[in-house]
């Protein structure tokens, strides 16, 4: 085990501390040969640290560069100097909206936690979050907003979209919020409506994801734990690392699943009308553990969180020990890559680009801050057949990371199916890109 000495003052020594982590290089090396994505990763020995190995890109910008997508896709700036933008949502008109905010704010609890979060600050915009969102008009189809408004101001880190039925949903850190919309309308000035309450308290993890049900009857609101594997206690943990079901009229609500621990994009699989997520998994357990996931959220299934992963291996770390909740665990479908930090996922409908890829799911994997070795830092494209993944993941739209620093960051994705585009949200460029097959 590498180790690590330093004094008691946690914030006097918290830089000395990072630089300390260049001795943990050792420690934080990938094993290679190791397969972490499909239905079956392999999961090396769990190897815990006084300090877990650290490394970021840091941001660097694109000097006039775009990312690279597959050959016959044309890649355009949909629209630049946003401000965080995370998720975005394609309304019936093709005008898109983007949520653009930044939230949380949990005390740190241990040393670990202030150089954690130091290390991932070095990998963020300094851009202040826009606690709005933001609608694009490309009324003639050329890849790049002619049109962009302020759609809604005045929201508290919006993160997750939903339209149904002449409604906008909005998932606030704190609140789903609902507001009228008419077809068109490039500005909303009426106060929305607070459907119900979200989780809020210390707000680790603060996003909110959304997604509505098939019917519209039915929206979902994917709720992150509020720590890494249950150290502020689980008594913090009440309605957290979970999955709620809201019916839409009422607001009443329903925990869907559960010990999931942090579901960070909701979507519809449109063969099967089943609800799909992509789960951010636990740190501090070494570079290529626990491999994030896509997975179909069944109803009432326990996922693991806090007490095992990918099924029913044991966290030796969460005490009390919970057999009894070891033995309801489930395998998620499909795993990603270890701390790939999938942020967005996004189906194709009526036979999307064609090709390879016709069927399957867009995720967008924001990228590693503790491993050595760089992850994610993409999109990729999982291929589906009759609703299930049909084959290994493949890169879709690359070019992010250049040396060490990253040009960008990919969070929301979403696929266009007005003007068969995919539409991919940069929160470290601040940028919306847009990715659709050449003009012929």
């Amino acid at each position: 085990m590498c180790s690590l000495s330093g004094g008691p003052a946690l914030k006097n020594h918290a830089l000395w501390l990072c630089a300390g982590l260049l001795t943990l290089a050792a420690c934080g090396k990938s094993e290679p040969g190791l397969d972490q994505t499909g239905p079956q990763p392999d999961l090396p020995e769990q190897r815990q640290t006084l300090l877990p190995p650290m490394k970021i890109a840091t941001p660097a910008g694109w000097d006039g560069e775009k990312p690279t997508a597959p050959r016959g896709f044309t890649v355009t700036a949909l629209a630049t100097g946003l401000a965080i933008p995370r998720q975005t949502l394609v309304l019936p008109n093709g005008d898109i909206l983007v949520a653009e905010g930044s939230g949380g704010g949990a005390p740190a609890l241990r040393p670990k936690d202030v150089i954690a979060t130091y290390i991932k600050a070095m990998g963020k915009s300094s851009v202040k979050g826009g606690n709005r969102v933001t609608l694009l008009r490309d009324a003639d189809n050329d890849g790049r907003a002619e049109l962009r408004t302020s759609f809604i101001t005045g929201l508290n880190a919006p993160y997750g979209l939903a339209y149904v039925d002449g409604q906008i949903y909005v998932a606030d850190q704190d609140a789903l919020v609902r507001f009228p919309y008419r077809e068109g309308v490039t500005r909303i000035t009426s106060p929305g409506v607070e459907l119900l309450k979200l989780p809020s308290h210390i707000n680790h993890h603060w996003t909110k994801s959304l997604a509505a049900g098939p019917d519209g009857s039915r929206l979902y609101v994917g709720i992150g734990s509020n720590s890494n594997v249950g150290e502020r206690g689980m008594g913090v943990e009440q309605d957290r690392a979970v999955i709620w079901e809201i019916d839409r009229q009422s607001g009443m609500h329903r925990t869907y699943a559960s010990g999931i621990r942090n579901p960070t994009a909701l979507a519809i699989e449109p063969r099967t009308q089943r609800l799909w997520a992509v789960v951010n998994e636990r740190d501090e357990l070494g570079p290529q553990l626990v491999p994030d996931y896509l997975t179909s959220v069944r109803p009432g299934a326990f996922y693991g969180w806090p007490y095992s992963y990918w099924g029913q291996n044991v966290d030796p770390r969460v005490q009390p020990q919970k057999p009894d909740m070891v033995r309801r665990a489930i395998r998620p479908d499909y795993a990603l890559g270890s701390h790939v930090a999938a942020l967005g996922v996004s189906f194709t409908t009526d036979g999307g680009f064609g090709g390879g890829f016709s069927e399957g799911a867009f995720v967008g994997e924001h990228g590693s801050w503790n491993r050595q070795n760089l992850a994610g830092y993409k999109v990729v494209w999982v291929p589906f057949s009759n609703g299930r993944p049909s084959g290994e993941p493949q890169d879709f739209l690359t070019g992010f990371i250049k040396g060490d620093h990253a040009r960008g960051r990919p969070v929301g994705v979403t696929y266009d199916p007005v003007h068969k585009a995919l539409i991919v949200a940069d929160d470290v460029s601040n940028t919306i890109w847009r990715v659709a097959p050449d003009r012929r």
